[in-house]
């Protein structure tokens, strides 16, 4: 039966985990494309506190279902797994106010604690944000002091946890949008960040004959719909004795037999 409890916990550890490896990646792929270390490196960093709260927890766990309740909290990685935990939610509270949210800037102005800009037309909403933001970043101690004390009963307390943190994130969502928005307009990145990737000589003049054709196309089409006649600077001809005459310089010019 350990064999198998061990099992489990790697499946746990590995699923917990896989979230944040695939944020950690994306932030290293995009370090990689852009050579920034802010914010891309920094980011990279708040996903990698994860795996050491998901390995540590996991360690202490597997010790205590070999070992028994007696060694729940005298084992090293019971503090280890402490440490990262606080360390992770110290560092990803910051990053949500500083860098998700935009808030605390020191050109603030009016706008105490908050940004220069807001588009809420209370400024009560952000500063409530901020401590529930802050709470619910730090809820987890909950398991340590209650849960690891057998106080009560684990599997409640964490489903209220859950819950409470699929709220922190709708929450969290609208302060994201609304700054990222801000960001996008002043800093037009919804058009400058598109990439593609190189084309070929070849294609790409067979895209410029296409465009051409199709430019062509519209405007004769644009014409024919208006019922344009050609512009004034082109020649034109009169009709006389079947015998067509430019027109030069404005001035009838007619050929007479």
């Amino acid at each position: 039966p350990h064999v198998c409890n061990k099992n489990i916990y790697g499946i746990r550890a590995v699923v917990s985990c896989l979230p944040a490896w695939w944020r950690f990646a994306q932030c290293l792929r995009r370090y990689i494309d852009t050579k920034c270390v802010k914010p891309h490196i920094w980011n990279a960093g708040k996903y990698s506190t994860t795996f050491f709260v998901v390995i540590f927890s996991t360690i202490y766990k597997i010790q205590v279902e070999l070992y028994g309740d007696h060694h729940r909290q005298s084992t090293v990685f019971f503090y280890l797994w402490v440490a990262s935990a606080v360390l992770s939610s110290c560092y990803t509270y910051i990053w949500d106010i500083k860098m998700d949210w935009g808030l605390v800037d020191r050109n603030a102005g009016e706008n105490k604690g908050l940004r220069e800009e807001v588009v809420y037309a209370y400024k009560f909403y952000y500063y409530a944000a901020m401590v529930e933001d802050f709470i619910l970043r730090f809820a987890w101690t909950l398991t340590v002091s209650v849960v690891e004390g057998q106080h009560f009963p684990g599997t409640i307390l964490k489903t209220c946890l859950s819950l409470l943190e699929v709220f922190r994130r709708f929450v969290w969502n609208f302060f994201r949008l609304e700054n990222e928005h801000l960001n996008n307009c002043g800093q037009f990145r919804a058009v400058r960040d598109i990439s593609i990737g190189p084309i070929d000589s070849n294609y790409e003049q067979q895209l410029l004959d296409v465009m051409d054709d199709e430019g062509t196309n519209l405007r004769v089409n644009d014409k024919r719909r208006r019922g344009l006649r050609p512009s004034k600077e082109s020649r034109l001809f009169i009709e006389e004795d079947e015998e067509r005459v430019p027109l030069v310089n404005g001035s009838k010019q007619i050929k007479r037999s």
